[in-house]
C-alpha cells in the first residue's frame, strides 16, 4: 500500500460501529486521516457488545446508548451536521442510500460541495426492483463521485444505476481474517477443552444467522432432516453403522425462534440440532474452530459476512447462490458448493456429500485450506486500499451538480 499519497481527511458515516466496522476503520486509519461518525452505540437489530475506543482513527458518536427511533430526524440531522462541520472532511464516505444518516451526510456534501463515496453491497436480485424506486436510487447515486462495493455483482448493480465502472472499487465486505484464523486454530489446539466448555458435538454443520425469514432456516432444518435420512439415521437420533451423521448447530436468535423450535420438535431432530443463541464476537472462533463445515442458506443476502468468517477459519462452505458473496468467494468443488436455497433436496444431498468427505469422497481439509487461500486477499487491507482508491478518484472528478429536484428528493427521503 502506497505511503506516498497524502493522508486525506475523510469522514466515514455508519449507523453503528460493530466488530467488523472496527477492523475496517483500523486499516483505513493507516492510509487516511479517518473520522468515524456513528449515529448510535447500541441498536435493536444486532446485540453486539459495545466496541469501545479507537485504534488509528477518530470516533464521534452522535447518541450514546440510545436507539435513534426515540430521537427526531431533525435532532439526528443537527448532530450529524455539527459533527461534519467540526471534521470538515475532504471526502465523506456513506453506507448505502436508505439510512437516514447516509442521506443526511449526502445532503451535507451537496450543500458544501464535498465529494461523497458510496459504500454499497446491493445487487440487482436481492430484492424486488420497482422502476420508480430505481429512478430515485439513480438520483442518489449520481450525487456520489465514487463507490466501494462488496464484489462483482455489486459493481454491476452500481454501474446499472449510473456510476461509471472505473469509479467503482471492491473491498467493502471484509472481516478481520487474521483474528478468525488465529483464534480458530487456538481452539483446535485445545479441541477437547473447548468442546466441553461450549457443549459442542464432535462433528457438525454450523450456520450463523438472525432468525428471520430471509435466512431460510426453516428449509435448512428440513434439508438437515432429509440429510440424516439419506445418511441412514432415523429421526430418534440413532446412527447407522455405515455413516455417522453430523449434528447441526444454528447460532443466532430472532423472532422466528419459537417457530424453528417447533419444527425441530416436529421433525424429531431435538437430539441433533443445537440452538446456542446469539454469541458475541469473542465466542465466534470456538464455534467455527470446532465445526466440520459451514452452511449459509439465505433466500436473499446482500453479501454474507459469516461466510468470510467461516473461510478465514479454514472451513469448507455450502452457500446459497442468492448470497452476494457466492460469486466471488465460492469455487465449486474447490472450497465448497453453491445451491438453490429453495431446493431442499439439493441442500440435503450437498450436506451428505460434504459429510461423506470425512470418509474420502472429497478432502475436507483440502477444501478448508482452499477457503483460507481464497479469503486471504479479502481482509481489512483490501478495504483500506479500495477506500483510498475511491477517495482519490472522488477528488479527481468534478463535484456532482445538485439540482433542485435532488434537493427535494433528499429532504423528502430524510424527513419521510
Amino acid at each position: 500500500m502506497s505511503r506516498n499519497i497524502k493522508r486525506r481527511n475523510v469522514a466515514v458515516v455508519f449507523q453503528r460501529l460493530g466488530p467488523y466496522h472496527f477492523a475496517r476503520l483500523r486499516a483505513a486509519g493507516d492510509v487516511l486521516q479517518t473520522t468515524a461518525i456513528e449515529t448510535l452505540s447500541v441498536d435493536d437489530t444486532y446485540a453486539w457488545d459495545i466496541v469501545p475506543g479507537t485504534d488509528g482513527f477518530r470516533r464521534i458518536t452522535l447518541f450514546d446508548e440510545v436507539d435513534t427511533r426515540s430521537r427526531s430526524v431533525r435532532e439526528i440531522a443537527r448532530r450529524a451536521w455539527s459533527a461534519l462541520n467540526e471534521v470538515r472532511p475532504e471526502v465523506v464516505i456513506v453506507s448505502g442510500w436508505s439510512l437516514k444518516e447516509a442521506l443526511i451526510a449526502l445532503h451535507w456534501c451537496a450543500e458544501f460541495r464535498a465529494p461523497a463515496v458510496l459504500m454499497s453491497e446491493t445487487t440487482e436480485w436481492d430484492d424486488v426492483r420497482l422502476p420508480w424506486k430505481e429512478w430515485v436510487k439513480s438520483r442518489m447515486v449520481r450525487l456520489c463521485s465514487a463507490g466501494l462495493v462488496g464484489g462483482a455483482p455489486h459493481v454491476e448493480y452500481l454501474t446499472a444505476l449510473g456510476m461509471d465502472h472505473d469509479r467503482i472499487f471492491v473491498g467493502y465486505d471484509i472481516v478481520d481474517n487474521n483474528y478468525f484464523a488465529a483464534k480458530a486454530q487456538e481452539v483446535r489446539n485445545r479441541r477437547a477443552d473447548f468442546r466441553k466448555q461450549y457443549g459442542l458435538p464432535d462433528r457438525y454443520f454450523l450456520a450463523s444467522a438472525r432468525f428471520v425469514r430471509k435466512k431460510n432456516l426453516r428449509r435448512l432444518i428440513q434439508a438437515y432432516g432429509h440429510y440424516r435420512r439419506l445418511a441412514g439415521a432415523d429421526q430418534s437420533g440413532k446412527q447407522s453403522a455405515i455413516n455417522l451423521p453430523w449434528d447441526l448447530v444454528l447460532m443466532g436468535d430472532g423472532p422466528f425462534r419459537p417457530e424453528l423450535c417447533q419444527l425441530i420438535s416436529d421433525l424429531g431432530l431435538q437430539h441433533s440440532v443445537l440452538l446456542p443463541g446469539f454469541r458475541q464476537y469473542v465466542d465466534l472462533p470456538a464455534y467455527y474452530g470446532l465445526a466440520s463445515a459451514f452452511i449459509h442458506a439465505s433466500t436473499t443476502e446482500q453479501w454474507g459476512l459469516v461466510v468470510n468468517e467461516a473461510m478465514a477459519s479454514d472451513l469448507p462452505v455450502l452457500v446459497s447462490d442468492r448470497c452476494g458473496c457466492a460469486r466471488d468467494l465460492v469455487r465449486e468443488g474447490v472450497n465448497g458448493f453453491t445451491f438453490d436455497p429453495y431446493n431442499v433436496q439439493q441442500m440435503a444431498e450437498l450436506m451428505l456429500r460434504m459429510a461423506n468427505g470425512a470418509t474420502g469422497e472429497i478432502a475436507l481439509k483440502k477444501m478448508g485450506d482452499a477457503s483460507h487461500e481464497i479469503i486471504r486477499p479479502w481482509g481489512p487491507e483490501r478495504f483500506a486500499q479500495g477506500l483510498q482508491a475511491a477517495v482519490e478518484t472522488a477528488l479527481q472528478h468534478p463535484r456532482p451538480q445538485i439540482e433542485l429536484l435532488d434537493r427535494v428528493l433528499l429532504r423528502g427521503l430524510i424527513y419521510k
